[in-house]
This record gives C-alpha cells, structure tokens and sequence, in this order.
C-alpha cells in the first residue's frame, strides 16, 4: 500500500517503532506524524493541528517553513552554487561569518576566530573541548549540575542527567561538577541569591584550595540559561562571579549557547544579559535557520590547534549557511530578541495566573520565550526552604492532555517534572494567550486524572 494514501498517524507511527532504534524519544511523548507546517502550527496526517511550542527543541527560531528561510533556500538551489564544500570558502560563507561577527558585541567579535563544525551542537562542543585543552595544555574540565550539553562522547561526559550515561562506560574523565544556582532547589538549602552566593563563594573556595583535588582545570563550560536541565536562569551577578573567577584563575570560559542564542532569551545572545565576554561561544540550532550548522567562536589566544585539528564532512553546509543570513537578518531587522522579551514576560505572567489557580506547579521561571513550569506534588512534605518534590507523573498527564487539545509542549529538569516552552520567537501575543489558555486547561484536567487515581 502506497503510505502517502494513508492518513492515519497510526500507521507511520508503527513503522517507526518496528524499523528506528529503541533510542527514539520524542515520538514516545508526541505520538504524531507531520504532514504539513507553517510558523507556530503543524498539521499531521489526519488534518489535526497543534501549536508548536517544542519548535525543533529550539531550533525554529522563526517558525515552519518561514517565507526568507524558503527563498534563501530556493535561491542556493537555483544559483549553481556546491551544496557541500567541506571548509572551503564561498561568497556564500564569507557572507554567513560577516553576519554572525556583526550580531556579536563588538569586544568579542574583534578578537573572535570561527571554527565550522560538523552539524550537531554536540560536534561543536568536542570542538571546544579540544580548543581549550589544545590551548592550555591541561585535561580537567568544569562543567555544572543539571547541564546538557550533547550525546557524543565528550559532550555526554560533561552532561549532569545520569540517565543516558549509566550505561556507557570509559566516559571522558577528570569532569568535576559544580553547583548551579536553582533556587527552587538551592543545593545549599537557601534559594534565592542567597543561594546564590554561596555556591559562588563555594566555587572560589574550590579552585583556591590546594587540597581541592582539582588539578588546574582547562575549562569551564556553562549554560546561561539551563535548558534540559529545567529552565534555570542564572543570576546575572553569579555569571559575572564566575567570569571574574575564570580570569583570574586562567582558565577559559565556554559558553553553551546552542540553545539560547539567536534571540530566544530576550538578547541576541544570553551571556549578554551579565556583561560578560566569554572566551568560547559554542551555537547551533537556530544558527542555520531550521538547517544542520554548527559552529565555535573562540578568543583568537587560544587559537593553538594544527591544521586539521578538528574536522568534519557536512562543516560546509551551504543552504544552511544561506538560511542562517537570512535568519539572522530577520531577528536583527524586526528585533525578535525585544519580542522575545516581551512574549515571555507575556507567557510567564499569565502561566503565574495559572500557578494561582490550580494546585501542582511549585515554580514558572525562564528568560524570553525559554521558560519552565515545573510540576510538584502538594500533597507531600515541602523540604526547608518550601519546595515540593517532583511530580514526574503529574507532568506527563498534563504533557498528554495539552496534546490532546493541540499544543505540543515537551518535558526536561529534574525526574522530568518540568514542561518547557520553547515556541518560534514569531509568536503573537493572541498566540500566547491561546498556548496558556489550552495549558491552564490541561493542568486541571491532569490533576483531577492524577487525585482520582
């Protein structure tokens, strides 16, 4: 039978469970087949429609099929220009570099030297990995609790969630995490900036002790905001704490934007947020306007790698490098890093209504249109500072109910108790209000389902 005839979900999602590897995940939460897309909406094969505030894990950050991202698209195809060229040069990329150097503040980018990486963010972070150990000369690196940064091997090695990790063995060693700031769940017992405080205090006491058991370390790579580790912002005056820190001790700052960057925190870049200058600045995702790119910016001093240090096939990805100018362009000319800004203070705002009038969300927090709710169980005992433990259960109700009302919405943090937003920056304040109307909806619904069983 011809598949395109068959419109049921059902059927495509059955050949994907019997013919894709057992390590598939979003499909086990968002049972659907996609037939059709366009800015925040996408339409499966039965005609159903849903509100995408997944948007490729970040990645669409002007939504589905935007009408720039096509014709930069259809303008390589129809140009003659090589779709693949390893790391040779073409207008094209000479192009793609101008634009990303003129979106940077002006400090970094006048120090800045580009590494192409293979296409994954998790590619460009193993880049910097070997940029700063290659510079140095050391191995041990620091990375921070509740962190994501990448499946390959190394990536994997400096990620907090024990789950994909327990089962490989021989990962990189001499990774030494450090707290991060969370104040719903302070790791000191404190919360707020108190909490705050005290793990930067913790963190300076560290590198200071020649007891530690931490030989000088090569790096210290961060999320500003951290993403699949729940949402967590980090205070600005800790950012610029371990900024302080990292200068002092000699030891380069990398900074993982593969996430936030391009707008979605309410700044062009999140790091900016704190006034600091990193000395490694890893992007992907939106960087190739919904195409595979990746790239490192790093501080032209650590420039020390051979030729041929780091390569990769697909680094020369010339439709992608077109759809990032015109991404780019986009953001830069209708400032959707102040509309960032002002929808998630927008969503936020209006998912504290919702925290009021229900009884399962401990905290709303995030920064622009990156933002997470996490999900608690009320009913049990509250630690010292009053936060509740996790309601993993609860979450993956309310994940199937918003599903089952067309918003499409996926879960992260702790236990996975926290449902994410990460909707396009394009999102309209009608479509923000509908996106927490159909979430208010579902987390009652989730809880009534969750108190009856």
């Amino acid at each position: 039978m011809n598949p395109t005839q068959i419109l049921e979900n059902q059927y495509f999602l059955a050949n994907q469970e019997r013919r894709e590897s057992n390590a598939r995940s979003y499909p086990r939460r968002i049972p659907i087949a996609i037939k059709e897309a366009k800015g925040i909406t996408v339409t499966d094969v039965e005609g159903k429609k849903y509100l995408d505030c997944l948007a490729g894990a970040g990645t669409l950050a002007l939504g589905h099929n935007h009408p720039v991202i096509i014709e930069a698209i259809q303008d390589v195809l129809s140009s003659g220009l090589p779709l693949h060229t390893l790391d040779l040069t073409t207008p094209v990329k000479d192009e793609f570099v101008e634009e990303l150097f003129a979106m940077l503040p002006a400090e970094f980018a006048s120090r800045a030297k580009i590494q192409f990486c293979g296409p994954s963010g998790a590619d460009a972070i193993e880049a910097a990995l070997k940029i700063v150990k290659t510079a140095t000369g050391r191995r041990s690196m620091l990375s921070f609790q509740g962190g994501y940064h990448g499946m390959t091997h190394g990536a994997l090695s400096l990620t907090g969630s024990l789950g994909p990790k327990e089962k490989v063995a021989g990962l990189m060693p001499d990774v030494h995490f450090l707290p991060y700031p969370y104040s719903y769940r302070c790791p000191f017992g404190l919360g707020t900036e108190a909490g705050a405080q005290v793990g930067s205090h913790y963190i300076k006491q560290l590198l200071d002790d020649p007891e530690s058991g931490i030989i000088p370390p090569a790096g210290m790579i961060m999320e500003m905001v951290q993403g699949e580790g729940g949402a967590i912002p980090a205070p600005d005056q800790w950012v610029q704490n371990m900024r302080a820190l990292t200068k002092r001790k000699g030891i380069p700052l990398i900074v993982d934007e593969v996430q936030t960057g391009f707008g979605r925190t309410g700044k062009l870049f999140a790091f900016e947020h704190a006034g600091i200058t990193p000395d490694v600045l890893v992007l992907s995702k939106a960087i190739g306007g919904s195409l595979p790119l990746a790239v490192v910016v790093y501080d032209r001093e650590l420039d020390k790698w051979a030729p041929g240090a780091h390569t990769g096939t697909f680094r020369g990805n010339q439709m992608a490098m077109a759809a990032g100018i015109a991404s780019i362009r986009f953001i830069r000319d209708n400032q959707l890093d102040q509309h960032a800004k002002v929808m998630g203070e927008r969503l936020m705002s209006n998912l504290k209504v919702v925290q009021t009038a229900t009884e399962s969300i401990g905290d709303v927090r995030g920064r622009g249109l990156m933002v997470g709710v996490e999900i608690v169980n009320t009913k049990a005992v509250p630690d010292q500072i009053g936060s509740y433990p996790a309601n993993p259960e609860l979450a993956r109700l309310i994940q199937q109910a918003c599903f089952k009302r067309g918003l499409i919405l996926e879960l992260g943090g702790r236990h996975g108790s926290v449902v994410r937003f990460l909707p396009p920056l394009i999102i309209t304040s009608e479509q923000v209000d509908e996106v927490v109307s159909i979430f208010g909806e579902a987390v009652k619904e989730a809880e009534s389902i969750f108190n009856r069983a």
